[in-house]
């Protein structure tokens, strides 16, 4: 049953805490005040999970590379890219939370089996980015530290199975993407204001831009809304009880906060970029985004660069692992038997990383072809609950405009995954 607004949901016998059980603060009680501290940090820790997983290594590349090309008009697809975003999440969180299941279970309904295809979409896509994942944290402590690649994997994998081991999981994975994700705003912050990026330019380029790339936005909706990010806050707020009708304030403000807190991210990393190529700077081919940090900041700016790919890479393997992880159970699966799998998970992940010694390239190409397709399946069990199962709502009326502005993205959605399949056929032939 959906717990009570800001309850903590308990699905199983365990008794130690984990994401499943979800009691930030302390222990829940009707109409406490600890009762409302862990609806509070169960909605930021859901949003900035779903924050920090849209903020990846890849995104990271992806935003430096397209703005050493297009330069300010890059900012077109950054606004384009939010839209989606909002529309995209805002129907995920508010289906998924007031349904009260998660999304393969709630596909299961809709159609028999549909649920369980998306599942294998989603644990495959996972499972091969969190290499990538694994990889980009390597990289930030070899920024950081000097140490090797591998090492550096191996040992942040090993941090993020310390959060899923630990007596207290739920609260350690809330406070850890919570921390990181500020860290990772505030450094941005700070080199997109010492690199002085032409604001003016940047607004002009938001609304009229001089020139659309359709294949900038494509990427960045992929690998910022695609996959597992589309549920990974949506996820973890059931997981913490805070569903059902009752709690659509709730649901609302947690999935608007956590598409700000992403918007805000990316809108960052491109003025910080910005800055540096508006200048002249040409950027290195082999590390670009580190070396716009050095122009920016001088020679600290390859530590802060390794900090902020690294706090993207680490936030993004919880993320992913544990989104995956819940594609493979149910909410009737036990919150150890959960913890075990996701650090399993992690634990794949990480030995594929230090075998292969970095992300695969048709691999990681493969991954977003499915990411692209992903979207749109998933997407469609959402709208089509939204507009025709109100029973599945527990007899919630749901917004009209809501409904049509997911049917518009929608439309959007089944042009990227056309494009996927395309990627896919020319991938293996």
């Amino acid at each position: 049953m959906p717990a009570a607004d800001g309850a903590t949901a308990d699905h199983s016998s365990d008794s130690a805490e984990t994401p499943h059980t979800h009691a930030a603060g302390g222990d829940a009680t009707p109409g406490g005040g600890k009762r409302s501290h862990a609806t509070r940090g169960a909605l930021l820790g859901a949003m900035f999970l779903m924050a920090t997983s849209a903020v990846g290594p890849g995104f990271i590349t992806q935003t430096t590379n397209f703005t050493a090309q297009l330069g300010a008009a890059f900012a077109f697809a950054i606004v384009i890219s939010i839209l989606i975003d909002i529309a995209v999440q805002l129907n995920v969180w508010r289906v998924i939370g007031v349904a009260g299941v998660r999304a393969h279970e709630l596909g299961n309904k809709v159609l028999p089996g549909v649920g369980w295809a998306l599942a294998v979409l989603v644990v495959l896509g996972g499972l091969v980015f969190n290499i990538g994942n694994t990889s980009g944290a390597g990289l930030g402590a070899n920024a950081m530290f000097g140490l090797d690649p591998r090492i550096g994997g191996a040992v942040s994998a090993l941090i993020a199975i310390g959060v899923f081991l630990s007596k207290r999981a739920g609260v350690a994975l809330d406070r850890i993407v919570v921390v990181l994700g500020a860290g990772m705003i505030a450094m941005t912050t700070y080199t997109a204001i010492v690199s002085k990026p032409p604001l003016g330019d940047a607004l002009r380029n938001a609304v009229l831009p001089e020139s659309v790339d359709f294949l900038a936005i494509t990427t960045i909706v992929g690998g910022t809304v695609g996959g597992y990010i589309t549920y990974a806050g949506a996820h973890r707020l059931l997981d913490t009880g805070i569903t059902g009708p009752q709690n659509v304030g709730h649901i609302t403000r947690g999935s608007m906060y956590g598409i700000l807190v992403t918007g805000i991210m990316r809108a960052l990393l491109f003025l910080a970029i910005l800055g540096v190529t508006a200048g002249g700077v040409a950027l290195a081919k082999d590390n670009p985004t580190a070396s716009a940090f050095e122009h920016a900041i001088g020679s600290a700016g390859g530590v802060a660069f390794g900090v902020i790919l690294w706090a993207a890479a680490l936030t993004s393997v919880i993320g992913a692992a544990y989104t995956s992880v819940s594609f493979m159970t149910t909410s009737k699966t036990s919150a150890r038997t959960q913890n075990l799998l996701t650090v399993a998970f992690i634990a794949l992940s990480a030995i594929l990383f230090v075998t292969l010694g970095a992300a695969p390239v048709n691999l990681l190409i493969f991954a977003g072809a499915f990411n692209g397709l992903i979207l749109p399946i998933g997407f469609t069990v959402v709208l089509w609950v939204a507009w025709a199962r109100r029973d599945l709502l527990h007899g919630y009326r749901y917004p009209v405009w809501l409904k049509v502005a997911g049917l518009v993205v929608w439309l959007l959605t089944l042009y990227l995954g056309w494009n996927s399949l395309s990627g896919l056929a020319d991938l293996w032939s």
